[in-house]
C-alpha cells in the first residue's frame, strides 16, 4: 500500500466514528514525523509505503488508509524530554536565553499541561533530552523533570543566521 496524503485525523471524528473502527497503528519517533517519503510497517505486519505530496509533518491520529471500519492511522512514539519550570519570569529569561544559546529545539506549554513531579507550574519549556542541559538546569537551580512524553508536535530546529 502506497499513500500520498493524510485523509484526516482521529481527533476529527465523533465518538461514535472511532468506536466501530478497527485500528492499524504506524509508531512513528520525532524525526520520522517530519519524513515526507518513507517505508514502514504497522502493528499488524502490514507494510506501507508513505509518499507525501504535500510538504506536512504527520501527527498522532493521523489517518492515511481508510477502508470500511479499517484504518491504519499513525502513532507517536514517547520523546525523552527535560520539562523546565522556572520559578520566577526572571530565572525564565535567563535559562531561555542560555539554553537558547545551545541551539536546542523547544516547545513552550502553558499551565494547563500536567507533568508528573511538576505540580503548580505557569507554564513549561519543554526540550529534548540534553545532558549538558540536564547539568546547567541542575547546577542553576532551576526546578525541572525528565519524563518519556508523547509531543503532539515533533521538534525541529528553527532556520536562522547569525
Amino acid at each position: 500500500m502506497i499513500v500520498e496524503s493524510v485523509l484526516g485525523n482521529l481527533a476529527e471524528l465523533t465518538e461514535q466514528e472511532r468506536s466501530g473502527l478497527h485500528l492499524e497503528r504506524i509508531a512513528l519517533s520525532g524525526p520520522e514525523l517530519r519524513r515526507r517519503v518513507q517505508r514502514v510497517v504497522t502493528d499488524h505486519g502490514t507494510e506501507v509505503g508513505i509518499r507525501l505530496a504535500e510538504r506536512r509533518e504527520l501527527r498522532d491520529g493521523d489517518i492515511l488508509h481508510r477502508e470500511g471500519r479499517n484504518a491504519v492511522v499513525v502513532s507517536t512514539l514517547p520523546t525523552d524530554v527535560l520539562v523546565v519550570a522556572p520559578a520566577t519570569i526572571e530565572q525564565m529569561g535567563f535559562v531561555a536565553h542560555s539554553l537558547g544559546n545551545r541551539h536546542l529545539p523547544a516547545q513552550f506549554l502553558g499551565p494547563g499541561a500536567e507533568f508528573e513531579g511538576l505540580p503548580g507550574h505557569d507554564g513549561v519549556m519543554v526540550l529534548q533530552y540534553d545532558h549538558t542541559a540536564e547539568a546547567y538546569l541542575r547546577e542553576a537551580g532551576v526546578r525541572f523533570a525528565r519524563v518519556e512524553r508523547q509531543m503532539e508536535v515533533p521538534f525541529r530546529h528553527a532556520e536562522h543566521t547569525h
